[in-house]
């Protein structure tokens, strides 16, 4: 697998964790562990961004011609990646901490 491919969902990942963080400090009621955080945004983030990308047209650009036409940091960092992956990852944390929630009573 070369860097082309896995930087994007290096990115995905990282920004969905960040949304996830965001949220779970935001709401206070859903006790949530760090690993339910990290894990629900890494997730969310690389689903968020798969949909995003999708809804955007994204889905019907090969991603190696794309890749070859701007190479380096600047194609990964898109907004497909870091608002798909952080709002992704907020999401799917706040869908998990509501989830905990319900079960805890």
């Amino acid at each position: 697998m070369d860097m082309n491919t896995l930087l994007p969902i290096i990115i995905q990942v990282i920004t969905g964790i960040i949304g996830g963080q965001a949220v779970g400090a935001a709401i206070k009621t859903a006790a949530m562990g760090q690993l339910p955080k990290i894990l629900g945004g890494a997730v969310g983030g690389v689903g968020g961004a798969a949909i995003l990308g999708s809804l955007l047209g994204g889905g019907t650009i090969d991603p190696a011609a794309a890749a070859a036409a701007t190479s380096g940091l600047g194609s990964a960092l898109n907004v497909q990646n870091i608002v798909g992956g952080a709002g992704g990852g907020a999401i799917l944390t706040g869908i998990i901490g509501a989830v905990m929630n319900a079960m805890k009573k």
